[in-house]
This record gives C-alpha cells, structure tokens and sequence, in this order.
C-alpha cells in the first residue's frame, strides 16, 4: 500500500501534512523530519525523500531509491550554506547515469577479482561489470534497489532507518540477507551512519556510503584545492585492473602520504605507476588503529569556503576516490556538469577484493553473527 506524506516534528506544530507539509517553528529549536512522495522508478516501484534538518544549519535528503543522501547543506566560514554532495534531482537521472552518486552500496562494497570467490569450498560468480572484475554489488546492487525508510527523532537527532532483505542469490551472493542502515543527523553537526547485517547462510558483507563531496559548494569546478588527512601509514597497491595485490605498503615517500594535510593536487599528477592505474587516487588505506571502536580515518578543508570534514569510522580501511572518472558527460543538480575530479569520495570499508585476499580482514557473515559497522561524518568551518 502506498503511504502518504508524514511530517514528524520535534519543537515545531505540523500544518497541512499529507499531500503538503508546512509548519510553524517552536522558539528555540528546529529539529525537523519531512517524508514526502519524490516520483517513481522505471518499473514503476514509488520512491520518496526524507529531509532531515537538525536546527544547527545543516539540511539532508535521503531518497529511499538506493538510500541515497541526494543533498547535504552545511554552512561556510560566514554561515552559508550549500550543497556538498553531487547527485540528481530525479529518481530517474540516477537510474539513467549514476557512477553511485550517495548511495548506499551492497552487497559487498568496491572490487571482487574476476567476479568470482569462493567460500566454504564453493566457488560463487558475480557479475562482471568492472571491466574484469565485480565491483559495488554488481548490475543491481543496493544502491539501485529501493529501501523501506522508517524516519525518527529522539535524543540523538533526527534520522530515517532504512531496511533492505537481499534474497539468496541475489547478483550471485549466497543467503538471505537482512540489512539495516541508520542515518542520524545529530544536532551537533555530525551524521551517525550505523550499517546491520544478518544472514542465514555463509555469505560476504561490507557496506560503505558513497557520496561525491565538495566542500566547495556546488559552483566548484574540483576539489584538487581541498587539504586531506589520512590517518594512515600504508595503502592497498593495486594492479592494472584497480583489484590490490596484497601488499600493504608504506605510504613514506609517495605521493599517497596524506599523513599531513596536503592539497589533493599536489602530487595527484605525478610519475606513479599507481596514479596512473587510477588516472589518480582510487585507492584503500590501512587505517592507523588501536582498537575495534570509532577512530579517526580522514579531515577535509577547503580553504576558499572554510568547509571542514572529519571522518571517524570502526572499519579497518577507506577508499580515496578523486573522481577520476567523471568526464563532463554527466549533468546533475542545477544542470551542473561534473567534470573531471570534481568531487571526493572517502569510502569507509574493508579492503577490497578481501573474499580472495587471505591476509586481509575477513567480511564473511555466518547466521547467528550480525555485521555491524558505524561510520560518522562531522562538518564545520574555520
């Protein structure tokens, strides 16, 4: 049965919801939670946009095609804000041409060598749709399916929960798989990604969000004046085909050392063999690490607008993408063409291809375990 538009309040009194939400702000705080119909996909499947606001100058939009964070506002160093994150403004400009613009990815998050693993002595085939090798889930990952949204308010913030049952064998992978992930938009400036999973047969896990940030706002051309730390001594080399060769190398030395904030630009055009793989940074990190819990992975500044993000994360890895792909081929929001490296993806994850990797961390799910994995993004300025 199709639901029609909610509006959940906290401090404020709903007019007019259902078909239309409008409402009055309650002094002192604007937390707010709108759900309302955003179309539908080719098939014919409703979709709907979650706008979660926190009261602290930050605005997000979840659709629930995907899960993708279709929009994020946050305020500059002078307290405006704009758009951070690349995407569409239709359901179907994502179906149409999306290199996973926001979105959720599953079931298992960047590259599988040859679309192939096995497990437990069983050999499984993936879809091949990287060249030769499987990448984020194969031709309907989850970032292309639509998710049922639960949205929420309580004393962490505001957010929507979003549920996705994976049928066995869906795109290859063994076993049903029930999925739970949690946006939280908290009223101090961070968004709270909390990622669940569980499963009835031996399968493989590793969930990451996507989005295409620059902190810039939507008018920048790149992001190769954004300053990077990664929290990170050693980096997963890769072959020609971008799947790692099992080496956990040393970034000292290279132009992969982000150890120190340092422009994406500066070394992003250097003779590497490994830039060139890339056509520059698309890359996993070995995170610096001291325990299992949520630790710091990466900071972005970006000097013009004063925009700032901090990533902490429990999971062992995060993929460096600089958009090296984009090719001015796509227009999105606005009509903005992305052109080439204008946007940054750092996707927090296990390594890839760790189905054929033995020396590194598993992502196997076994029935009666739970995957769980939290990732927080913080923003500000200075």
């Amino acid at each position: 049965m199709r639901h029609t538009a909610v509006a959940v309040m906290v401090g404020m009194v709903a007019v007019g919801c259902g078909g239309g939400e409008s409402s009055l702000p309650v002094p002192g705080n604007d937390i707010r939670i709108t759900s309302v119909p955003f179309g539908a996909t080719a098939d014919g499947t409703p979709v709907d946009v979650i706008t979660l606001r926190n009261g602290k100058g930050i605005e997000m939009t979840v659709l629930t095609y995907g899960g993708i964070i279709m929009s994020l506002k946050t305020p500059d160093r002078n307290g405006v804000a704009d758009d951070i994150v690349m995407g569409h403004d239709t359901v179907g400009g994502y179906e149409a041409n999306s290199p996973y613009f926001g979105s959720l990815i599953g079931r298992v998050g960047n590259r599988i060598a040859n679309g192939a693993f096995t497990l437990d002595g069983k050999v499984h085939t993936l879809a091949k749709n990287n060249g030769p090798n499987h990448l984020h889930g194969g031709l309907k990952g989850w970032d292309k399916v639509v998710w049922k949204a639960d949205p929420f308010q309580d004393r962490t913030g505001a957010g929507v929960r979003l549920e996705y049952i994976s049928a066995d064998g869906e795109e290859g992978y063994p076993g049903k798989v029930t999925a739970h992930v949690v946006y939280t938009l908290t009223p101090d400036n961070t968004l709270v990604v909390d990622y669940h999973a569980t499963t009835d047969t031996p399968t493989v896990i590793n969930l990451t969000q996507h989005s295409y940030f620059n902190l810039g706002g939507r008018k920048t051309t790149d992001i190769l004046g954004h300053e990077l730390m990664v929290n990170a001594d050693r980096y997963t080399p890769v072959n020609s085909t971008l799947i790692p060769t099992g080496e956990l190398a040393p970034v000292a030395g290279t132009p992969f050392d982000f150890r120190a904030p340092t422009a994406i630009g500066a070394r992003i055009n250097d003779k590497n063999t490994q830039l060139e793989y890339g056509k520059g940074y698309d890359h996993n990190y070995v995170l610096t690490r001291s325990g299992t819990g949520l630790e710091l992975a990466a900071r972005v500044y970006e000097p013009t607008t004063g925009r700032t993000l901090e990533i902490s994360t429990t999971e062992p890895g995060v993929q460096l993408y600089t958009g090296n792909f984009l090719d001015g081929t796509i227009t999105g929001k606005g009509g903005h063409v992305y052109s080439f490296r204008s946007g940054l993806c750092l996707e927090t994850q296990h390594y890839p291809d760790s189905p054929n990797q033995k020396g590194f961390p598993s992502i196997e799910l076994r029935p009666g375990g739970e995957y769980k994995s939290k990732t927080v993004f913080a923003f500000g300025s200075r």
